[in-house]
């Protein structure tokens, strides 16, 4: 027995058992197994029954990284997933009805010398300038004129990130077969009993509505808003960020797709909460998100089925959630995956991404001889500060506004936020100055988009911006201008890209 009170169990991890399919458990059995190989055994327990929540259908760059490492073909997960390329975020109604700015991947601008761009931007617009913030992005401007492609220039002046739209039943159902090519063991079934040791509380086994037993020394909780293994056997509690994003409730619907396909996301506030549009290749996602606090049921339905851009393909599904993570994201035995982790409304298309991190996350300080109380510490501490990075940054649309047209945007506009996210809206208001935050996925061009985006207007700015003349500065700024229009010559109509 070892003397060292850090450790939990000096049982080697030779099994894990993955509880729940769907996007959650094929990513984690994809890149489990892919990376530990012949390590570590991967079963994977789902029951056909069991319907799935398949929102997540818009992503982050980072969701390439993902792709890439398993070795997956772009043209084939494009083609097996209805997938699009997606290149921003557009948000319609959010400072105000009727205004509308993107959040795009890329980043306007250029590096410009000791002080970040925004610093120059703001100066060369007290000296004449006319274009906005957006006009300096490619990624933007791509978006402007419906074209995609790949940029061969390191330069990182044309750099233009993308990540997919893409039906996330399709990329399970896509990573059930990569991953069972791979030797992760699929058992169908549903859980029936969940079996613990009575001296550490580990899980030990599941039991089977069939009585086939799965043991395991690691277990991923992957069973969805459940939580059956991480909420319901361990007891590990959850806290509720419904103060701060009252949303409880989402409304789906496909619709038929558009001629054209745009090459970003669409996000429409309504008087309470907002609607997306996704384009995929064989029909668009549409949803509602709001509250039932401020907003009934039939009427976020005709809300949503009142402003669609095409036929509706079937009646709407509803998917009710309540907004917040699990305290202990690794519990004893157990990581939870996915929404069994919690959930953030999918207003930055983050779900997919939380998903990934927590796989790579896991991954980084996989137990091998056993499992520490500090690797579990260290795993928890950074997926707080990732979960809480991102809901500050949901929480900055809705608090940063100027609506004042209903009692939700009233309640959102005068509520109490997290220090931290009110230190940074202050910093930038008072100087145009944005600083990192650790485990925030979200770069500083993020942060300048939205904040300027939803009205922030900073006071000053850094004094290098005021080294150049007036002359000079506009000369440089129009010299960017046209060099940011470089590209675009270069790049394919959407539609055409995805059709070669």
């Amino acid at each position: 027995m070892s003397t060292n009170p850090s450790v939990l169990s000096t049982q080697p991890v030779k099994k894990v058992v993955i509880a729940g399919g769907g996007t959650a458990g094929w990513m984690t059995a994809a890149l489990l197994k892919k990376v530990l190989g012949k390590q570590v055994d991967v079963e994977l327990v789902e029951s056909e029954d069991i319907g799935i929540v398949g929102v997540g259908e818009a992503t982050i760059p980072p969701i390439q990284v993902f792709n890439q490492y398993l070795g997956i073909d772009e043209k084939v997960f494009l083609k097996e997933t209805n997938g699009t390329i997606k290149l921003a975020i557009k948000f319609e109604n959010w400072r105000v009805k009727g205004d509308s700015y993107f959040h795009t991947f890329g980043a306007p601008g250029t590096n410009m010398g000791f002080c970040s761009f925004q610093h120059y931007f703001l100066r060369a617009q007290q000296a004449g300038l006319t274009e906005s913030l957006w006009d300096f992005d490619l990624n933007y401007l791509a978006c402007k004129e419906g074209k995609v492609g790949k940029i061969n220039n390191p330069n990182p002046i044309f750099e233009m990130q993308y990540a997919y739209h893409f039906d996330s039943a399709l990329y399970g159902q896509f990573l059930r077969r990569f991953s069972e090519k791979l030797g992760v063991k699929r058992t169908e079934g549903m859980i029936d009993k969940i079996d613990t040791d009575t001296t550490t509380g580990f899980i030990k086994e599941l039991t089977l509505k069939n009585g086939t037993k799965v043991k395991g020394d690691l277990f991923v909780d992957c069973t969805g808003f459940r939580g059956l293994l991480t909420k319901q056997t361990l007891g590990t509690e959850f806290e509720d960020w419904s103060h701060l994003l009252p949303a409880n409730s989402a409304l789906a619907v496909p619709t038929k797709r558009f001629e054209t396909t745009l090459p970003y996301t669409r996000s429409i506030a309504h008087h309470v909460g907002w609607q997306w549009r996704i384009p995929l290749t064989h029909r668009n996602g549409n949803g509602i998100v709001y509250s039932n606090d401020f907003m009934s049921d039939d009427e976020a339905e005709a809300t949503l089925m009142g402003n669609l851009d095409s036929e509706a393909l079937d009646t709407p599904r509803k998917i009710s959630f309540t907004t917040g993570r699990t305290d202990k994201q690794w519990n004893k035995n157990v990581i939870s995956i996915g929404l069994a982790s919690g959930f953030l409304e999918p207003l930055e298309s983050t779900s997919i991404h939380l998903i990934q991190s927590g796989i790579v996350r896991l991954l980084k300080m996989f137990p091998n001889e056993g499992i520490f109380q500090s690797t579990i510490d260290t795993y928890n501490a950074e997926s707080k500060q990732e979960f809480e990075t991102i809901r500050d940054f949901i929480v900055l649309h809705y608090h940063l506004t100027e609506r004042t047209d209903s009692d939700f945007w009233n309640y959102m506009r005068n509520m109490d936020i997290p220090d931290r996210l009110k230190n940074k809206m202050a910093i930038f208001a008072d100087s145009a100055a944005i600083f990192n935050d650790n485990n925030d996925i979200f770069r500083d061009a993020s942060w300048l988009q939205v904040m300027m985006g939803q009205g922030s207007k900073p006071t000053d700015f850094h004094p290098a911006a005021k080294v150049p003349s007036n002359e000079d500065l506009l000369k440089t700024m129009h010299n960017l201008l046209r060099t940011k229009q470089q590209p675009l010559g270069h790049l394919t109509a959407h539609d055409q890209y995805l059709a070669q």
